[in-house]
């Protein structure tokens, strides 16, 4: 591939970003439990009042390159750079877009954002979230890394729908309105060869896991 072929892909990528919107619905009602699923960009992560919109009261950055400062109440003890709350629970992944990351990332993604679904917080003044609300999975452009994470969460846990892990992104290629010529980008195969790699595992380790108490 040419360097004028490249540059032409680039700049379809770049037409086909400006015409998308910044979030996409992509799963209603994810385990039966009135949450909905969002896959949006870093401009989406980044918009409160966008989020309060949608109902968003969690949102998954899965980028390693994209920081978002979304605290609007600044703890007193906050001296350089402020700290504090936001109004959305706020989750971090670092994941590389492309080759980088161990296989083993990919399967610590699905269990943190399988596991702040059932994530119970302490009543504190500390954690001032009450509802998890609709969720939120991000990176910088809502097009690959973002995808495969959603895409290994409705594979494994919303098995009937999403039988294999083509299927969920096939589906949220259509809900996210990824263009053809994308695809090969969106999402990188090589996440999509870990995403394979972490289901499988999860399979192998279900039988394993502690039993939640009720």
């Amino acid at each position: 591939m040419n360097q004028s072929t490249v540059t032409d892909i680039k700049q379809v990528f770049r037409e086909a970003d400006a015409k998308r919107a910044p979030l996409h619905l992509i799963h209603k009602n994810f385990l039966g439990r009135n949450i909905d699923l969002y896959i949006g960009n870093k401009q989406a992560a980044s918009d409160p009042e966008l989020l309060s919109q949608h109902g968003i009261g969690t949102v998954f950055n899965c980028a390693v390159n994209l920081d978002i400062n979304l605290v609007t109440t600044q703890d007193p003890l906050s001296k350089v750079l402020p700290f504090g709350w936001s109004p959305v629970r706020y989750y971090k992944l670092g994941i590389v877009d492309g080759p980088g990351n161990p296989h083993p990332m990919m399967l610590a993604g699905y269990y943190q954002l399988r596991s702040l679904i059932d994530q119970e917080l302490p009543n504190k003044p500390s954690y001032p979230w009450k509802e998890t609300g609709n969720i939120l999975i991000n990176c910088r452009g809502g097009r690959s890394r973002s995808v495969t994470l959603t895409a290994l969460l409705l594979h494994l846990d919303e098995a009937e729908t999403y039988p294999s892990l083509e299927d969920a992104i096939a589906h949220i290629r259509e809900a996210r309105q990824l263009i053809k010529e994308e695809w090969p980008e969106a999402p990188k195969q090589v996440l999509v060869d870990a995403a394979h790699w972490a289901a499988e595992q999860v399979k192998r380790l279900q039988p394993y896991l502690p039993k939640e108490k009720v």
